[in-house]
Order: structure tokens, then C-alpha cells, then sequence
């Protein structure tokens, strides 16, 4: 057993990963600690004060626990370019009677500063950083205060200059994972490679600790990502329909609903590359979507909020990676050692 996780006490080569927006929950991390895994909260979206509540609950189960932040890496969008995206989305608002936000676009860094300053002040064991690459300042600072810092990259070069930044080990993603890409070049197509290539080409090329992700739906996945060199791999889509989840119903539903035949890397909900299940939102915008995060995020959040509650399938993000359909209705911790199985 790898020392990353060893020292842990972490059993299975199977962690839980952090899914932003609702599917990662305190009660879903602490099933997993207690599965002799590990999880992420995930910070982004939220406030530093509910970030904190959740903390606090994972730490009082005496469980190990990652926190996975968005580092700083925006993408400005251009004001023409997002005046004529809010025009052309504003017409699937109106049927909730909603007015998107088409004046200036709103830029912000999700509390950063405020959210560092907190893991700083009251470390965690581990901290991941994905979208950018925290200063090296940051770097050292968590890593004195006795956090391991993780940096989720997706090719060689990222690995790289992450190794650069002083990180203590890498979460390497691959394009089959669901939601937003860590990319750190989003403006950019996302190269297909599959997972276990990846991670031998960044194994060849660093000698951090390497935790494999993105697209892993059977135990199969996880062998070949351990034999390529992983220490451990991750997975979020698969724990969706989790009994301690916090995923919509109305998302874990399109998981099992035969009219989603597979998923898609789209722009068009948040300005950056996400895989989502394909629906009719995409098929409408995604030609015409500018590149654009935060701004893109911010526009079409109202709307994606309503159509969620009004149960409408076709206009909400739906991320989900390659291996969606193994998503089980069962317990977190069953989830996780079904893939450990045969290893």
C-alpha cells in the first residue's frame, strides 16, 4: 500500500471524488472514511461559513477527508460574445418567466482567498486544487500547516508544472470523466486519451504519487489504472445515485433513463468543458456557446436552477462520465468495494 494512503489509514485503492453542485455531501465522505476509503467535500459554490459547517461534520466522525477547491484559473469571456449567448439562452428562460443576468458579466474567483485562509487556520488531511494552480506560496503554506496538497491535471506538461508549484502527489483525469474538466488550458479541445495511457505517460515523466480518475465504471478500470502506474484511483459519477448523495433526483434518474444514450464535452452550461449526458440544451447551444468561466456559469445558473425543479431534463446539466450506467442505488461504501473486486 502506497504511504499516501497508508498513513491514512486508507484501505481501498478507491476513493470518492469531489462532486461540486450538490452529488458530494459530509454524509457521503464520512461513508467513505468508514469504508476504509477516503472522499472529498467539495468547496466549489459553496460559502467559506457552509464549507466550514461541513468540515466540522466530517471531522467529528474521526474519519480521513480531502477538500477540494477551485484554484483561481479564469476565462474571460468576451462582452459581445456574452451578450449574444444571453440573448439566444433568454428564450429558454421566458418559459419560467425568468430574466437572465445579460448585462455585464459576473467574474468571481469562489471565494479563494477566504476558503484558504480557512484550511490554513484548521487543516485538513488533505486538500485538492483542480481548474488552476495555486502560487507556490499557498503550496508551502498548507503544506507546513501538515496538509498534503493534491493538483488534479489532465497531461504531462500540467503534471509538470504542478510538480513546479511543490505539490505532494497528482490526481490524473482523464476525458471520460463527468463534469467540469480540471484542464488547465480550457479554451482548448480536451485530447482523448484513455486513462491508463495517461497515467503511463505521466508516471514515465514525475515520480509524485499518481491517483487515477476520470471514466471508471468496473474493477477492470481500476486494474488498469493501477497497473499503469496509480497509487490509487477515484471516481464520483459512480456514487451519483449513492444512498448518501446529494445529487437531484431529477439527475440520478437521467442516469438510468434509456433516452440519454451517452455523454458529450460541452461548453454550453458553464463556458467551460464539462461532460454531461447529451440533451436538448446542448444540441441548441453548444455550436454557438462562448468559452467563459465563471460569466458563462453565472448566466445560466437561474435557469438551470428552475428547469431542475420543474423537472425538466432537457435543460439542466446532467454531468455524468463514460461509466454512468454502473451508477448503483446502494450504499457509498458498497459502491467502493464492488470495484476493488477482484483486485
Amino acid at each position: 500500500m502506497n504511504r499516501l494512503l497508508s498513513d491514512l489509514g486508507v484501505e481501498l485503492p478507491v476513493l470518492a471524488a469531489p462532486m461540486a453542485g450538490g452529488g458530494s455531501t459530509s454524509e457521503l465522505v464520512v461513508a467513505a472514511g468508514r469504508a476504509g476509503s477516503l472522499g472529498f467535500l467539495a468547496a466549489g459554490y459553496k460559502t467559506p461559513a457552509a464549507l466550514d459547517e461541513e468540515i466540522r461534520a466530517v471531522r467529528a466522525a474521526g474519519v480521513p477527508f480531502g477538500v477540494n477547491l477551485f484554484a483561481p484559473n479564469p476565462v474571460p469571456v468576451e462582452g459581445d460574445a456574452y451578450a449574444r449567448y444571453a440573448r439566444a439562452v433568454q428564450g429558454e428562460a421566458d418559459r419560467y418567466g425568468l430574466s437572465l443576468p445579460s448585462g455585464e458579466p459576473t467574474e468571481d474567483d469562489d471565494a479563494w482567498a477566504a476558503k484558504i485562509d480557512l484550511i490554513a487556520r484548521s487543516p485538513v488531511p488533505w486538500v485538492s486544487f483542480t481548474f488552476g494552480i495555486p502560487d507556490s506560496r499557498v503550496v508551502a503554506t498548507l503544506r507546513r500547516a501538515g496538509v498534503t496538497v493534491l493538483q488534479s491535471v489532465t497531461s504531462v506538461d500540467e503534471a509538470e508544472e504542478a510538480a513546479r508549484a511543490g505539490v505532494d502527489a497528482l490526481i490524473v483525469q482523464g476525458p471520460a470523466a463527468g463534469g467540469h474538466s480540471a484542464t488547465l488550458t480550457p479554451d482548448r479541445p480536451i485530447a482523448s486519451v484513455p486513462l491508463p495511457h495517461l497515467v503511463a505517460r505521466v508516471r514515465r515523466s514525475l515520480t509524485l504519487p499518481l491517483i487515477a480518475a476520470g471514466g471508471i465504471g468496473e474493477p477492470g478500470d481500476v486494474a488498469a489504472a493501477l497497473h499503469a502506474g496509480a497509487a490509487a484511483t477515484m471516481i464520483g459519477t459512480l456514487l451519483l445515485r449513492a444512498d448518501e448523495s446529494g445529487a437531484s433526483t431529477l439527475h440520478q434518474q437521467a442516469l438510468t433513463d434509456p433516452a440519454f444514450e451517452g455523454t458529450v464535452l460541452t461548453r454550453a452550461f458553464t463556458g467551460r468543458p464539462a461532460r454531461a449526458l447529451r440533451n436538448a440544451f446542448i444540441d441548441r447551444y453548444e455550436s454557438v456557446a462562448p468559452a467563459g468561466y465563471p460569466a458563462v456559469h453565472h448566466l445560466t445558473a437561474p435557469l438551470r436552477r428552475a428547469a431542475t425543479a420543474a423537472g425538466d431534463k432537457e435543460l439542466v446539466h446532467l454531468w455524468a462520465g463514460t461509466g454512468y450506467r454502473q451508477a448503483a442505488q446502494e450504499p457509498t461504501a458498497h459502491t467502493l468495494r464492488r470495484l476493488t473486486l477482484p483486485l
